[in-house]
């Protein structure tokens, strides 16, 4: 493993290194042995991020019948759901089949960043901003299954076929290009609604592009709604499909609306933000001061430059537009800033090559240590699976409601779910009590009024501020109802397992 980390690192300083030639090793071979090697300790590990194992769960859901919104709830697009639905007809694990999917997805982002790179960057130097993409996804704990792993391809691909747009070339394709830029953000849109950022940016820079080819008003308003159609085709089909069954208020409430009855935590928000600040200073010492001091490499194309940078503009707006900043959000804005490094990492002069020696250098850091971390908190899949059978040998064909802890508990147990909440957060955090659409006092009554066999709560500390008042509920109903049988430890968490008292 110390000698494969060497070699990892040897070859990293060697892609940052601004040399004419093409670069020694094909990318794809270097991508997927880089993002394999920064992935090792991370696979197979059912419960490494809680977003990513509560949408295995709607898939397996999915797989037995449920459906989204209406049987299970959340506010993330059909196509996320569905995307994860299709990992189960791949003949292994679900776990590792989404974490070497979102591998692939991974290694093809980041071969679409370094051919956008050569346009502002030698071949070398090209490749280490792809690179450089790969070794920041588990900075960020963005590296496995979180939905920007999914949706930065088809958004990279739309941004690729934009900047081509861009040169003062007068382009007789550029309405179908334009479809087909917005027809990836419209796939994109469903996998995160977030992506309508880059989506409007983008359309923006194709309508500019019409203008200097002296397109008319008319022609402009056209073909934008033309665009902005293509771009909500997926999501219209959708709704269209909800609504025909019957399920287009719930479609609506969950996708629309519930976002906007969300609460932040602002200390914690604000706490969140300075990090992730601290740790984007390698960006920008690449971006904005390296720039600065030296002219873009010879042979380079100036012109698509700017698209780049409103581009980078409206990722970071759409990842400050929430409030929550959580760390995984920041992984779209990866992409085009990625993109930009590119000329940094190809310093000649010899007082210059810090800067992308310290991008490079920070990414390797953070991408060994931020798992590990992860991985001492989360457990290994011999903690979970020993929780797994402590909950499945007392449900006694019961339901299972796990309050706090991790969902991927139903998935593993296959026992059934008292709520359409199943992602614990949803009735347990002070954030979500009015995004849901229903009181959640009267859910959790509604929960323990049919008694399930098990409740899963933390004896850890929590990240989140809690709902206070269904923790009372939760609280009561395990002193009159339920006895304590076992704790389980799954990492450095404990969780306390509670099943119901025996009936005289």
């Amino acid at each position: 493993m110390i000698g494969i980390a060497r070699l990892t690192a040897a070859r990293i300083a060697r892609a940052g290194n601004a040399a004419p030639a093409r670069p020694a090793v094909a990318s794809p071979l270097l991508y997927l042995t880089a993002g394999l090697f920064l992935r090792l300790m991370m696979f197979g590990k059912p419960a490494f991020q809680s977003d990513e194992q509560f949408y295995l769960l709607v898939g397996q859901r999915m797989a037995q019948g449920a459906l989204p919104f209406v049987d299970i709830w959340d506010r993330k697009p059909y196509g996320l759901f569905l995307l994860y639905r299709s990992l189960f007809a791949l003949p292994i694990d679900p776990v590792l089949a989404y974490q070497l999917a979102g591998l692939v997805f991974s290694v093809l982002t980041a071969l679409v960043i370094e051919r956008m790179a050569r346009a502002i960057a030698p071949a070398r130097a090209a490749q280490a901003a792809g690179l450089v993409y790969l070794l920041y996804q588990p900075v960020f704990n963005v590296a496995l299954g979180q939905a920007p792993v999914f949706y930065n391809l088809p958004v990279a691909l739309a941004a690729l076929i934009v900047l081509r747009a861009m040169p003062p070339n007068r382009d007789t394709r550029l309405v179908l290009r334009g479809c087909a830029a917005m027809l990836l953000l419209g796939l994109a849109l469903q996998i995160k609604y977030s992506v309508v950022f880059e989506g409007v940016g983008f359309g923006m820079m194709l309508l500019l592009r019409g203008r200097r080819d002296g397109w008319g008003l008319p022609r402009l308003a056209l073909t934008g709604a033309v665009w902005a159609g293509t771009a909500l085709a997926p999501t219209l089909a959708v709704w269209a499909g909800y609504a025909a069954a019957g399920h287009g208020a719930a479609f609506v409430q969950a996708n629309f609306l519930s976002i906007f009855g969300r609460a932040v935590d602002q200390a914690d928000a604000f706490a969140q933000l300075a990090k992730e600040g601290l740790a984007m200073t390698p960006f920008a010492l690449a971006i904005l001061l390296a720039p600065r001091r030296h002219a873009l490499p010879g042979g380079t194309c100036p012109a698509m430059l700017p698209g780049m940078r409103v581009w980078a503009l409206v990722a970071v707006l759409g990842f400050l537009a929430f409030g929550t900043w959580y760390d995984h959000y920041l992984g779209p804005v990866l992409v085009p800033l990625c993109l930009l490094s590119a000329p940094a990492l190809a310093r000649e002069a010899r007082g210059e090559r810090w800067y992308g020696r310290l991008l490079l250098g920070f990414g390797l850091l953070g991408a060994l240590v931020v798992p590990a971390l992860q991985v001492r908190e989360r457990g290994t899949a011999a903690d979970f699976a020993a929780a797994s059978q402590a909950v499945a040998r007392e449900l006694r064909g019961r339901c299972l409601y796990v309050y706090e802890g991790d969902s991927a508990l139903y998935r593993t147990t296959n026992a059934c779910i008292p709520t359409r909440f199943a992602y614990p957060s949803h009735l347990n955090a002070m954030n979500e009590a009015g995004a849901l659409g229903v009181d959640p006092e009267a859910e959790v009554g509604r929960i323990l009024q049919n008694r399930p066999g098990v409740i899963v709560v933390s004896e850890s500390s929590r990240p989140n501020l809690p709902n206070l008042q269904t923790r009372a509920q939760i609280r009561k109903a395990l002193a009159h109802s339920y006895e304590r049988y076992e704790g389980v430890i799954v990492g450095t968490r404990k969780f306390g397992l509670y099943r119901l008292k025996p009936a005289f």
